[in-house]
């Protein structure tokens, strides 16, 4: 791939994935706690809690990147504090790394949300009253039930988060190098005449991609699935 890529188009490849894999590995405590609240627990505000995990789905990305510019940018509320303790996101791959979450959250907790809600409560009840911890019938009952979503959820979001342009340009801008992802780096060299080849490869790869997650979540859900029936 690297003789079929430029330096530019195969450094963009490789600044997405380390973009994409930090991203979903920092969004899935968070959306794993969420989906659980919002499936098991009964609180105040429980509808604030869906809307905000589902807002990135249906707000424009463009609103998010600024919303999260406005929060972690250097004069932001959070942002300013971060940076008193040398913590820079806006404009850092860091930042990209944020955004490309932000996007990828609602899938992620949509995921676990849907697996959760198919468990059978009874199992978890069954093993409570065999003497099981509510930490024990979690670990040994809940979790693994809920090994379909997961795998759903982490391929989604990564490749959710692999493509992700609004947000991430607006928050993390397109610097070469730096946080030029995919998306960026095929959106600036269709800004350059005869530059329509290289964006052609980026487009390439990054369809690839998304079908290769496509796939691969259907599969590792049926086997999933197919391992928890022969339980």
């Amino acid at each position: 791939m690297q003789n079929w890529l430029s330096p530019m188009e195969w450094q963009a490849v490789l600044i997405s994935a380390k973009v994409a894999f930090w991203a979903t590995l920092a969004i899935t405590p968070m959306a794993f706690l969420t989906a659980y609240a919002l499936v098991r627990w009964e609180f105040p505000g429980k509808t604030i809690l869906n809307g905000l995990a589902h807002l990135p789905l249906i707000l424009p990305p463009v609103v998010t990147g600024y919303m999260l510019l406005l929060l972690f940018g250097t004069q932001g509320f959070i942002g300013g504090w971060l940076q008193d303790i040398g913590i820079v996101l806006a404009f850092r791959w860091t930042g990209a790394a944020v955004a490309a979450g932000v996007m990828a959250f609602p899938l992620m907790v949509r995921a676990l949300r849907l697996s959760l809600e198919a468990i059978d409560i009874r199992l978890e009840q069954a093993a409570a009253t065999l003497g099981a911890s509510p930490i024990w019938v979690f670990a040994t009952v809940t979790v693994p039930l809920m090994i379909p979503g997961l795998l759903t959820g982490t391929i989604l979001s990564f490749a959710k988060a692999l493509g992700e342009f609004g947000a991430t340009i607006t928050f993390a801008a397109n610097i070469p190098g730096q946080t030029q992802t995919i998306p960026s780096a095929i959106y600036a060299l269709l800004q350059v005449p005869g530059q329509e080849d290289a964006a052609a490869r980026l487009v390439v790869i990054s369809v690839s991609i998304a079908l290769a997650a496509l796939f691969l979540s259907e599969a590792l859900a049926r086997r999933a699935h197919k391992r928890l029936e022969g339980l």
